[in-house]
Parts: C-alpha cells; sequence; structure tokens
C-alpha cells in the first residue's frame, strides 16, 4: 500500500526576463512554494503555489502555513489509493487557501498517477497527448507591444494574448490596432482586460474594436469579478466572446456564470479551483452547459503548469491553453516534466506528471 510519508516545503523565486504588467499588478519575478510530498515506497510527488494575492489572496507566508500547520497533519500516513478521501478533507479543511491546495492536490495526483503508472494526462483521461499555448503581450505603450508581438510571433507564436484595462480604453484601443497593423491577420488575438473595464465602457471598446475589423477571438475578464449582472450585459452586448476568469473560482460560481448565460468560455486555473480535483468539476459543468475552456496559469514555474497541461491535454472540452509563463523565466528550475517546442508542448513519457527534480529552490522552510 503506497503511504504519505512526508511533506516538504521551499520557497523559490526566478527573476523574470521582462516585467508582467496587467491592469492588477506588475510582476518582476516568480516566487512560489514548491511542495515535495514523497510515499512510503520512495516515489516523490510535486506542486507548486505562486503567491498571487491581488487576484487568489495567497501570500507566500500563507500558503506555507496552510501546507505546513494544516494539511500536513491531514496527509502524513494516508493511502494515496485513497485520494478522493485526501482531496475531501484538504478542501473541507479551511475556507480559501486555494493556492496552498493546489499544491498539495497537483503533488498527490502526480503520485497516485506513477502507483498507475501512467502519465498523469492519461490517467485524467488522455484526450491528447500535446497543446499549444499562446503568447501574453504585457499592458505598455502601443508602439512597445507591437514590438513585442511581431517579437513573439517570430518565435512561432501564432496566438497572442493581449493585456488591456489599465488606463484610458481609447489607449486600449490604439494598442490593437498597432499589434493587428505590426502582425497582420493570420494571428489570433485574445484581450484580456483582467477587470480592468466599467461595463459600458467594455461594450463601447469591443463594439469599436468589432468595427474597426480587429478580428478579436475573445475578451477575457473584461469588468470586476463579482460583477455577474455586468459581465452578462457585456456579453449579450457584444458579438465577440466573453471568456470568464476571476469571476470563476469554484465549482458552484461556475454554475452560476452559466446558468445565467454570463460568459461565453470559462478560463481555468489550479490556484483559482484549488487544485485538478475541482477544476475537472468545473470543466464538467461547462461541457453540459456547451461552453468550452480554457486553462491558464498565473506567473509559476514548469512545476504547476506541467499539472495545468496535464489536466487541459486530457480533456475534450479544454480547447485552450495559456502556458507562457515559464517561458518568461530567466531560470528553468525544473528538471523533467512538460517540454515546449515553441508554442507546442509535449509530455514526457514518465509516470504522473515527470518531473524528476526541482532545482535552485532555496532551503527548505517547513516539513
Amino acid at each position: 500500500m503506497s503511504m504519505i510519508q512526508s511533506v516538504e516545503v521551499m520557497r523559490q523565486s526566478t527573476p523574470l526576463k521582462k516585467p508582467f504588467k496587467t491592469a492588477l499588478r506588475t510582476v518582476y519575478s516568480t516566487e512560489s512554494i514548491i511542495v515535495r510530498i514523497q510515499s512510503d515506497d520512495g516515489r516523490v510527488g510535486w506542486g507548486e503555489a505562486p503567491a498571487t494575492i491581488v487576484i487568489t489572496g495567497d501570500s507566500l507566508d500563507s500558503i506555507h502555513s496552510a501546507i505546513v500547520h494544516t494539511f500536513t497533519p491531514l496527509l502524513v500516513g494516508k493511502s494515496l489509493l485513497a485520494y478522493e478521501r485526501i482531496l475531501q478533507e484538504i478542501h473541507q479543511s479551511m475556507i480559501g487557501s486555494s493556492s496552498a491546495k493546489a499544491a498539495v492536490d497537483m503533488a498527490i495526483y502526480d503520485l497516485v498517477a506513477q502507483h498507475c503508472g501512467l502519465p498523469l494526462y492519461q490517467f485524467l483521461g488522455g484526450y491528447k497527448d500535446q497543446i499549444e499555448t499562446d503568447f501574453t503581450v504585457s499592458v505598455n505603450s502601443p508602439k512597445e507591444m507591437g514590438e513585442d508581438a511581431v517579437r513573439y510571433v517570430q518565435e512561432g507564436f501564432n496566438v497572442l494574448k493581449i493585456k488591456v484595462g489599465k488606463d484610458d480604453i481609447l489607449e486600449d484601443i490604439e494598442r490593437i490596432k498597432e499589434i493587428r497593423r505590426c502582425i497582420g491577420s493570420s494571428v489570433k488575438i485574445r484581450i484580456d482586460a483582467n477587470q480592468g473595464w466599467q461595463v459600458k465602457d467594455a461594450i463601447r471598446t469591443i463594439r469599436r474594436m468589432e468595427d474597426l475589423g480587429l478580428d478579436i477571438e475573445l475578451v477575457e475578464q473584461p469588468v470586476k469579478a463579482g460583477d455577474i449582472e455586468g459581465l452578462k450585459m457585456v456579453t449579450d452586448h457584444v458579438e465577440t466572446p466573453i471568456m470568464a476568469d476571476e469571476s470563476v473560482f469554484s465549482p458552484i460560481q461556475a454554475f452560476e456564470v452559466l446558468k445565467s448565460r454570463a460568459a461565453d468560455l470559462i478560463n481555468i486555473k489550479l490556484m483559482k479551483s484549488g487544485g485538478i480535483y475541482k477544476a475537472q468539476i468545473i470543466n464538467h459543468i461547462a461541457e453540459e452547459f456547451g461552453v468550452e475552456c480554457m486553462v491558464g496559469s498565473m506567473i509559476e514555474s514548469r512545476v504547476a503548469v506541467t499539472a495545468a497541461a496535464h489536466l487541459a491535454a486530457s480533456k475534450k472540452n479544454i480547447t485552450r491553453c495559456d502556458f507562457d509563463a515559464p517561458l518568461m523565466m530567466l531560470q528553468d528550475i525544473v528538471v523533467g516534466g512538460v517540454k515546449y517546442d515553441g508554442r507546442v508542448m509535449t509530455f514526457p513519457k514518465a509516470s504522473g506528471l515527470g518531473i524528476l527534480d526541482v532545482v535552485h529552490s532555496q532551503s527548505p522552510v517547513g516539513s
């Protein structure tokens, strides 16, 4: 029987190649908690939780505390073959702390899939064996964003996610016009306002982009996370598909958004859902409503992105991926895991996540 023997927690910080700017924040480095769970048969499962206070409310200290003081006592000595029970207990043990839950969740799924001798994406469903990611253009001046967009297209990306919503809506329109002018018509453009627009401004801005023929694939989270009525108003008054992101953390929030038809698409992130266990429920609910999902990530390393990528590859209804964060880092801290060939992401043949080690981490801070 495979039992959980130990839980180790480490902090890591890795600078980004270029500051990552959105309507909500500017990030200069990835800072996260790395979790290493070992079972009594010597297998190791890996997890990660970045500190994204402005979105999840989770800091490095709160993530560390939740894992060490609340989750570890629940985990040690438990059988991995009863992983449903373990994950239920984790979710019921405290309110919030979705990032800490996600880190532990992905490490448990890593171990369970290893026990079964399967790559995690096959254990979860195995719908496809490779995926493609977009690349994000941070919000800056139209000129700089246009130059960045050209560089990413030259590197092989054919879908760009453009950050807007930081200041004047007319400036946002100029940003998209400049990017479209620079990259031509063959590259898909997604827009992410990160809650940065008011409802009527969002409608006016999106309609203006439609009238200009800027060919926007979708607009992500145009209004405040809690304003579901406003989100629905935008969705109802524009032709461009609207994707809910920060409005959907939990399955019940997904159900409320879907029931009211407040969005056309859902962006699932493990750091919002608390891991793969709940993320699967969100995807299944959306699928029953006929609504496709994207799986995205925070500014996190290839540990968490590998887990999210395995989920994305496993399900038919997950049709879009946003996994560019590791490509923004100056150093890669992961040995093994998902591999990038430009925009194409492939999986190792190893079981579980296929992560062999995590290096360049700071010293352990708890066990």
